[in-house]
């Protein structure tokens, strides 16, 4: 028996490739499905089963595709109602692969049709749970994302989450290693740790919402508590992946057309795409096509790339370091945005040396700033962090713009001074800068460094939101 958990860091997402005896099963996997294909390939295995664990809000499955090219059947759990043929499971049913099977356990709280698979080896017993969005390391799924669907309240939700966990998973022996779909940086939860897996028994002594003695009331209260908005592309990954999709392969043929300059720019008049540009931030700032925003590729990119752009409708242009753009292409299809035109052929040099228009940020160092502040000490510093991250250190009197919610946030930044941009290490203040320039605003300027550098000069106040108001 194999167990491989295939870890995307960006997504903060797991997928599992699970084989025995020449049999295979894939859970939760992405959107290119390649590599799994591959993967059993080089074992002379078969998919058997592509296991789902609900329908995703933070990124497009390729369940689709991993089931049409294998002919492998796609597997949900009970009360799953998708728009394409999927065997729904029902509670308790077994799937033999090899010589392990495969137990649903029928899990409703984080969506109704949530559902996690226990492992069970050759010899009966029990292995592991991959426990999809029900269970995460150090947290459960928030149960917020299916009000709508479930025509149920969030502290319902929770409540039914709450009788999940006990009576389905809790109940499992503690050695159970728990292999879940998300860790640490996904929107699917809100206290994940960074480590990928656990035993159950250690789960039980450290996960807050797996205490003994916790009531549901304290539960639903605890779990409910804090919950930021979701993201708004959530509800449009949801549609996909229960309605349905264009092949990973359409989408990437679509998307990797080459626009020499000329052609890039009448794309971006004529159609009212958007021009994403994914270099290093830094690079980016140096010089970039008027009007495009810039989100890393090096970064956590699809996150951002769904909390930014609300639509994932939107036609888009793509300006990427040359023999990247397939991989934008790709790691734009895995949050759902499916409708790239085109990329900048020879890249940014090529509009550069084609004599295009070309537009820059100011950009300066953290001393810079320091000695900005000290001549004037009015001046507007604009920390884009999350309000957490504000609150655990900002420099006196800035202003906290989340990026997060950069409509409202922008409402914060005068058109008419100087602003001074920074976050925590300068990948999210280029991107506030690039979208406040692409929207006529002039004079902001982005920190280089952020928050560690402007607090390594030694030269600002800094307060702590939260011991001040304790």
């Amino acid at each position: 028996m194999k167990i491989e958990q295939i870890y995307t860091g960006c997504l903060a997402q797991g997928a599992y490739y699970i084989e025995s005896e020449g049999e295979a099963v894939v859970i939760d996997p992405l959107r290119e499905v390649t590599p799994y294909i591959e993967r059993a390939q080089k074992s002379g295995a078969k998919i058997k089963y592509v296991f789902e664990t609900h329908f995703h809000a933070d990124f497009v499955s390729g369940h689709l595709d991993l089931s049409k090219k294998t002919g492998a059947p796609i597997v949900y759990g009970p009360m799953a109602n998708p728009s394409f043929d999927a065997h729904i499971a029902k509670d308790g049913e077994t799937f033999k692969v090899g010589k392990i099977s495969f137990r649903v356990l029928h899990t409703p709280g984080h969506t109704m049709e949530s559902a996690c698979f226990l492992l069970i080896d050759e010899n009966g017993k029990e292995k592991a749970l991959f426990s999809g969005d029900t269970l995460f390391i150090g947290d459960v799924g928030r149960p917020d994302l299916a009000q709508k669907a479930a025509h149920m309240t969030q502290e319902e939700l929770a409540a039914t989450l709450y009788d999940s966990l006990r009576n389905k998973v809790m109940t499992l022996p503690d050695d159970v290693v728990v292999y879940p779909a998300h860790g640490a940086g996904s929107a699917c939860g809100k206290n994940m740790s960074k480590e990928t897996s656990d035993t159950l028994g250690h789960q039980k002594q450290t996960n807050y919402a797996l205490r003994a003695d916790m009531t549901k009331e304290e539960f639903v209260e605890e779990v409910t508590a804090g919950l930021l908005p979701p993201p708004a592309y959530f509800p449009m990954n949801v549609a996909m992946n229960k309605g349905g999709y264009d092949s990973i392969d359409e989408v990437l043929e679509r998307g990797t057309h080459a626009l020499p300059p000329r052609e890039f720019e009448v794309a971006a008049n004529e159609t009212g795409a958007l021009v994403l540009d994914t270099r290093d931030p830094q690079v980016f700032g140096q010089g970039f096509v008027p009007n495009s925003i810039n989100i890393g590729i090096d970064g956590t990119f699809a996150p951002w790339v769904g909390a930014l752009i609300p639509d994932v409708k939107q036609e888009l242009l793509i300006v990427a370091d040359p023999g990247r753009e397939e991989e934008v292409v790709t790691r734009l299809a895995r949050v759902g945005y499916d409708n790239c035109l085109g990329f900048l052929a020879g890249g940014f040099e090529a509009w550069k040396n084609a004599g295009m228009e070309v537009d820059s940020i100011h950009s300066i160092e953290a001393a810079e700033l320091a000695e900005i502040v000290k001549k004037d000490p009015n001046a507007m510093v604009v920390d884009v962090r999350r309000k957490s991250e504000y609150d655990a250190g900002h420099v006196s009197n800035a202003e906290n713009a989340p990026l997060d919610f950069i409509n409202d946030s922008m409402l914060q930044v005068p058109k008419d001074q100087a602003a001074y941009v920074h976050c925590a290490g300068g990948y999210r203040s280029m991107i506030f800068t690039s979208i406040l320039r692409a929207r006529g605003y002039d004079k902001v300027v982005e920190v280089r460094g952020g928050y560690k550098a402007i607090k390594d000069t030694g030269a600002f106040e800094i307060v702590d939101s939260i011991s001040t108001t304790a």
